[in-house]
């Protein structure tokens, strides 16, 4: 991201800080009570676990698939240690993907740049 963010980035971090604030103190107060962690972490488990795997159903379809495997991995590594280094790592390989792509659009863009472009050695003649 640039240097200097947009507006909404800066109202975007701040409602993200303000609801992960407010997801906190409740979290906690959910560990307090045995039954309700119980429960709160077997529907984060079942909620997550079903969105990477209709994620992975869906990758070979045109579509986000791999994205959405990603964020139900995200889900389950809020509650789930391997879960969470999962993440990281499935965040860092299309991080990595993402910037290859990115490198193999700009070298495109510039041999058509360099198609498209006049040759003035043959205007001369």
């Amino acid at each position: 991201m640039s240097q200097k963010q947009t507006v909404a980035a800066r109202a975007g971090v701040a409602v993200g800080h303000a609801a992960s604030s407010a997801a906190h103190g409740t979290r906690e107060a959910i560990r307090k009570n045995p039954k309700a962690d119980r429960v709160y972490r077997t529907t984060v488990g079942v909620v997550g676990g079903t969105t990477v795997a209709l994620g992975v159903v869906l990758i070979p379809l045109p579509g986000p698939g791999s994205l959405v495997a990603i964020g139900g991995l995200a889900l389950l590594g809020t509650e789930f240690e391997m879960a969470k280094k999962a993440s990281g790592k499935a965040n860092a390989l299309a991080r990595k993907a993402l910037a290859a792509a990115n490198e193999k659009r700009k070298r495109r863009a510039a041999v058509r740049a360099a198609a498209d472009a006049p040759d003035f050695d043959a205007v001369a003649s």
